[in-house]
């Protein structure tokens, strides 16, 4: 039956387990770009980046690869399939003897993150039915980016006692194997609970034809799952939600500039902060705090989402988010930066699950899992993006301005979706909340 009632041994395990796929990034988050200026002498701020575009482009493809997948095949396999790849990421890490080894380690992190957060996601799309997708989003978030940040703030106290390796990469050893057995041996798998979605959502006799036609002009389309119909191709369903329908488009533009921003933080925050005469352990708190601050606020944020709506947490978590990198440029120091890491933080816990809420809106059952991959891809190219962007911007403007323009990005994306989107939530919720009829399949 749907409902999160209902499963909630299942969601719990796969909230579980996303936290492990959460810690396996998070142990890059502060180690990996002063390893690179350190261990491997990268002047360059693009080629000290080289990592988090790897990593960017190989996830973005591996979450598109993963929701069609999905759709096809089913959800359980294509979570095995990513911890398998993640499993020899720590190892290279910890022996790599030079840069090209730690490029090839985030190539496999970019196949792990992609496979296995996105199907953890769409699993628990799958399992909560439409009333509770803010709230399941939420949860999911939550669980991911706080193991995010323990894992950072661990990496970085670990460099700061025992080196920049072996130690703080050791744990990812752990993390991997536990989600691989877990996946293993206890998840189960939920595409008939979409399917079963779907059904519930399939025309009446009585309901007029054109409701169900997937050739309605998005412009006079509602956008809900139920005006859009269920043939569609995944090419169909990539234009869809790459342009043709405003709601997804725009979701898929900030999602990208998220990221962008969370590259920026995630690549140069770090050395932006050594520069300014923090030590090791302090820069690991920083780049700790605020995938920390995103993390538990969307406890909060995911299910306020399901109350207020999906468009305005989207927009105000966009200017949030621009307006705590401008505060970065305008305070000095480390408590002053503690305030706008939690400013970014929030910013993105606001608009965050409430993207892939918006996208679940939309979407119809039986192509869902496809619009969630190609969202993904979208919003994961941003780490390519930002790495490269923030990369060519510090080298030849110098970091301030690199991130100044990232601030700059960050707030137009926001101006898009208040003036493109529409809001999905919908108001008068449908028979596919229902928590007693059995799915099959």
């Amino acid at each position: 039956m749907l409902g999160l009632r209902a499963n909630l041994g299942q969601f719990l395990l796969l909230v579980l387990i996303n936290a492990f796929v959460g810690a396996m990034v998070g142990l890059e988050r502060d180690v990996v770009p002063l390893l690179g200026a350190h261990e491997f002498g990268l002047a360059s701020a693009t080629a000290g980046l080289s990592f988090i575009v790897s990593f960017g482009v190989v996830k973005a493809l591996a979450n598109l690869g993963a929701g069609h997948l999905s759709d096809r095949i089913g959800r359980k396999g294509v979570l095995v399939a990513g911890w398998l790849a993640g499993l020899p990421v720590p190892v290279l890490l910890i022996v790599a003897p030079s840069w090209g080894w730690v490029i090839a380690a985030n190539v496999l992190l970019g196949i792990n993150q992609g496979l296995c957060w996105s199907t953890t996601v769409i699993m628990k799309i799958d399992l909560v039915g439409p009333a509770r997708r803010g709230l399941a989003m939420g949860l999911n978030e939550a669980a991911g980016y706080s193991a995010v940040a323990l894992a950072a703030a661990g990496s970085g106290y670990l460099a700061a006692v025992y080196g920049l390796r072996p130690w703080p990469f050791v744990p990812g050893l752990m993390f991997a194997l536990a989600g691989l057995l877990l996946s293993i041996l206890f998840v189960q798998e939920s595409h008939g609970f979409a399917r079963h979605e779907a059904r519930l959502l399939a025309p009446t006799p009585a309901a007029p034809v054109s409701e169900a036609r997937s050739d309605v002009p998005p412009e006079t389309a509602p956008a809900t799952a139920q005006a859009v119909a269920p043939s569609l191709s995944f090419t169909e369903v990539l234009w869809r939600t790459s342009w043709r329908d405003r709601s997804l488009s725009a979701v898929s533009q900030a999602g990208l500039v998220n990221n962008l921003n969370d590259g920026l933080a995630w690549g140069l925050l770090p050395l932006f902060f050594a520069v300014g005469g923090l030590g090791v352990a302090q820069i690991g708190l920083l780049a700790g705090l605020y995938p920390g601050v995103w993390g538990a606020a969307q406890l909060a944020t995911g299910a306020l989402s399901d109350r207020l709506g999906r468009k305005p947490l989207i927009v105000g978590g966009m200017w949030l988010q621009a307006t705590a990198l401008a505060l970065l440029l305008l305070t000095h120091g480390f408590g002053a930066w503690a305030g706008a890491m939690v400013f970014l933080g929030l910013g993105t816990a606001l608009a965050y699950p409430t993207f892939l809420a918006a996208v679940s809106d939309v979407a119809h059952p039986s192509w869902r899992a496809s619009a969630v991959g190609a969202y993904r891809l979208w919003r994961d190219s941003g780490y390519a993006v930002g790495a490269l962007l923030s990369g060519l911007l510090a080298d030849r403007f110098g970091v301030p301005w690199a991130i100044g323009g990232i601030a700059a990005i960050t707030f137009a994306s926001g101006a898009v979706v208040l003036l493109r989107m529409r809001e999905t939530l919908q108001k008068k919720r449908t028979a596919a909340n229902s928590d007693v009829v059995q799915p099959h399949g």
